[in-house]
């Protein structure tokens, strides 16, 4: 502890906490629920982000006898559940297709994607939208994402964040996407953010890490020290919150050691595929692993699935093959170390694209608009009865032709799934009651039938 001053040391957990992109409290009064209808489930949700809205028709609901200007460039292929059919660029999906229930009837209003997005990370609408993308940028009047619902709920002290982000935020150029922090519930109930490729080399957290010569027990020392000081004296209760949680981090290693990836064989790795869709769900499997509860894994910067152009070549060299192989590694490990049982995985975009090919002005690669009219999604664990298609869409995808879930159900379910009623109570900073999410859960997603 030589080389660190007491003062620099006491100082050092807030220094840390903000280098993580962890939540600075912002003083307000944050409660625990009243209104959980059950005790807390010791589970684990994965949001497997399709950044820019997937094209449904192109992968999980393809229409082969549909005209030669919706159905697109792809065949569908056998899966091994008899009856099922999916693209023929998803080959490991298909082979595990017993684990997964496919829903192709999501649906909703909403084409743009700020506010398409908004929906999907917090499972209620965007607060005062605006008209334009410039006015519905991030921002503290945003619903709060699952993670920081639950920390309001339910928060801990263990060291162990109640949610993390990876492998980046969803930003392009001015443009910062809603719905992605603790929104009117204050900056104390943000997730941690990773902001570093999984997949580099030279990937890293080292704001975990003690300073040199310093263990655990030094740690707990001048924290009791910090306490005491504090005691005698009022200081900013805000930076003392963060002090604190930042103690919490440093003291368990649990998460620390999630973020070691050079930690995993290179078979392992390999099987993920070396590629940042791969290793981002590695990473999720190992957060899984050290008890966060949510994860929400951004497949691709926010335009990564946004086909307007070159549709099929985008989807056939590049984001099916790594998504497919991403899926099919944390499926195989999860069900194999036990944890399949206990994770529930959601795997969809903001919306899905329009059934009719189009083509960008000065673009000679086709490709397809947004469309939220009708969608699919892919959902598996913790309950999931896995090898079947809920519901259905119209002969060419646009419409659903039997009862439809939004992203309001999705958020509901997975509230649902971490032991919180979706009509539990959260408060924001003026202490103004709100339900926690609008939907109702997908319980057809745990019914045989």
């Amino acid at each position: 502890m030589s080389s660190l001053a007491r003062r620099d040391f006491l100082t050092i957990g807030a220094g840390a906490a903000i280098h993580m992109g962890l939540p600075m409290s912002s003083g307000g009064q944050t409660r625990a629920a009243e209104s959980l209808s059950a005790p807390a489930k010791s589970r684990s949700v994965i949001l497997v982000n399709l950044t820019g809205g997937m094209s449904h028709i192109d992968t999980l609901d393809m229409k082969p006898d549909a005209p030669s200007e919706i159905r697109g460039e792809f065949k569908q292929a056998p899966t091994a559940v008899t009856g099922i059919q999916i693209c023929e660029h998803l080959p490991q999906l298909a082979a595990r297709m017993r684990h997964w229930a496919l829903v192709r009837s999501l649906s909703h209003r909403e084409n743009s994607h700020l506010p398409g997005t908004h929906r999907l990370l917090t499972g209620s609408t965007m607060p005062n939208q605006r008209g334009t993308d410039l006015d519905n940028v991030l921002s503290r009047r945003d619903w709060p994402c699952y993670a920081a619902g639950l920390n309001q709920l339910r928060p801990r002290h263990d060291g162990i964040p109640n949610g993390v982000t990876l492998p980046h935020s969803l930003i392009e150029g001015p443009l910062t996407w809603p719905g992605q922090h603790g929104g009117f519930l204050g900056p104390a109930n943000d997730p941690m953010l990773v902001t570093q490729d999984p997949n580099s080399p030279k990937f890293r957290m080292e704001a975990f890490t003690l300073p040199a010569d310093t263990d655990p027990a030094r740690v707990d020392q001048r924290k009791t020290l910090l306490e005491q000081i504090q005691s005698s004296r009022k200081g900013d209760a805000s930076f003392q919150d963060h002090q604190r949680h930042a103690f919490e981090l440093l003291s368990s290693g649990r998460v620390a050691g999630a973020f070691r990836l050079d930690r995993e064989p290179e078979k392992v790795r390999d099987r993920y595929g070396r590629n940042q869709f791969g290793q981002s769900l590695l990473l999720a499997r190992r957060l899984v692993q050290s008890g966060v509860p949510i994860i929400q894994a951004n497949m691709g910067i926010v335009q990564s699935w946004d086909t307007h152009g070159d549709n099929w070549g985008k989807l056939k060299t590049r984001l099916l093959p790594w998504l497919d192989q991403a899926l099919g590694a944390l499926v195989d490990e999860l069900e194999a170390e036990g944890l399949l049982q206990n994770t529930f995985l959601a795997v969809l975009g903001e919306f899905g694209r329009t059934p009719k090919v189009s083509t960008l002005p000065g673009d000679p690669k086709p490709g397809r608009d947004h469309w939220a009219g009708v969608y699919s999604g892919l959902f598996a664990g913790a309950g999931v009865v896995g090898g079947r298609v809920i519901g259905k869409s119209d002969r060419i995808g646009a419409h659903p032709l039997s009862v439809s879930y939004t992203p309001f159900d999705v958020g509901a379910t997975i509230y649902q799934m971490l032991g919180v009623d979706p009509a539990s109570e959260i408060r924001d900073l003026q202490n103004r009651p709100s339900s926690v999410c609008s939907g109702k859960p997908m319980n057809i997603l745990f019914q045989n039938g």
